[in-house]
């Protein structure tokens, strides 16, 4: 069996170069060998490139025993860019992307990203990435540059990918109403949470998973707070009969066809999502590098379940997902 972590990250160099240039309030400036990238005066990382080392990221993958590593490039993503420089970003993480995974064949595969802010450029970008690179799915953040990924304009990518049967995997970006929580460093710690929280309770409610029953889905830690908020939701929509408008079924049967991973530092939280989930929809996942790929597999060993279920989850469903092996 091969064990694939299905959330590790990249950044190529020509990318960072590029994010110099941007002028939206997505800021970046070099400070020594760093990139310091500015969300407005929201929240402020800085980028350093070593960490991110494929030679690297393969010795951390051998010691903690992983087969296969599913790569992203990591925020910002190119939609927060301008339109021009998000094409062009695009371009260059996918193709980076694409040259990882020949040159070390068989130990990674890609999730392409896309300028989403420019429709007609991100579709002809899904197909260049999808069909021609042969990345195996779309990095989709929680919104796409302040629109919310159940407006209407990114129906075209949700059906190109349910009828590709081709992954979203939705992850993080700094969120919109990022000022309500940017003290104390809180938008890492809860504001990121529950963005993608936010984000994937959207596309239920908004009937996007009733039109697309066969799209699949990535939500990633655990699904943020949304597990433990879904009985809330479902009492909401189903004795108050409220935002289920359009929708036909409780939320939760929605999502329980979603899949889950289980980054997260915590034994408790991982059975909370095994517990909320399906075994046949939770995959593992370390977040690496900022994430010691065996940080995480030291709680998830201590997990109570079945040999069969931690054998799907540390690599059978991510295998039939991505269509690796």
């Amino acid at each position: 069996m091969l064990r694939v972590d299905c959330q590790t990250h990249v950044f190529p160099r020509a990318y960072a170069e590029l994010l110099l240039k941007n002028t939206t309030p997505v800021r970046t400036v070099k400070s020594g060998d760093a990139y310091v990238i500015s969300y407005g005066d929201l929240q402020t990382f800085a980028l350093s490139l070593e960490p991110y080392d494929p030679r690297a990221k393969i010795r951390d993958m051998d010691e903690a025993g992983i087969d296969v590593s599913v790569l992203t490039v990591n925020i910002p993503g190119p939609e927060l860019l301008t339109p021009e420089l998000g094409v062009q970003g695009a371009r260059i993480c996918n193709d980076y992307l694409a040259e990882l995974c020949t040159t070390f064949k068989g130990r990674f595969v890609g999730l392409a990203t896309l300028p989403l802010q420019d429709m007609p450029a991100a579709m002809a970008e899904y197909q260049r990435a999808i069909h021609s690179l042969g990345l195996r799915g779309i990095f989709l953040f929680s919104h796409i540059a302040g629109k919310p990924l159940d407006a209407p304009e990114f129906e075209p990518l949700y059906d190109n990918a349910e009828r590709d049967r081709v992954p979203l995997v939705l992850h993080p970006t700094v969120p919109t109403w990022g000022e309500v929580v940017k003290d104390y460093s809180m938008i890492p710690m809860i504001g990121l949470m529950v963005d993608t929280s936010i984000a994937m309770l959207r596309l239920i409610l908004s009937g996007t998973l009733e039109r697309h029953p066969d799209l699949l889905i990535v939500h990633p830690h655990c699904g943020g707070v949304l597990p433990y908020l879904m009985p809330r939701v479902e009492e909401q929509t189903e004795v108050k009969r409220r935002g289920r408008e359009h929708i036909c079924k409780p939320p939760g049967e929605y999502y329980r066809n979603v899949y889950l991973d289980i980054v997260s530092p915590s034994a408790l939280a991982m059975e909370f999502a095994y517990r909320s989930s399906r075994p046949d929809r939770l995959l593992f996942g370390s977040d690496h590098p900022w994430v010691k790929i065996e940080a995480i597999l030291e709680h998830f060993n201590r997990l109570q379940i079945p040999e069969a279920e931690k054998a799907m989850i540390l690599g059978e469903n991510a295998c039939r997902l991505f269509r690796i092996g």
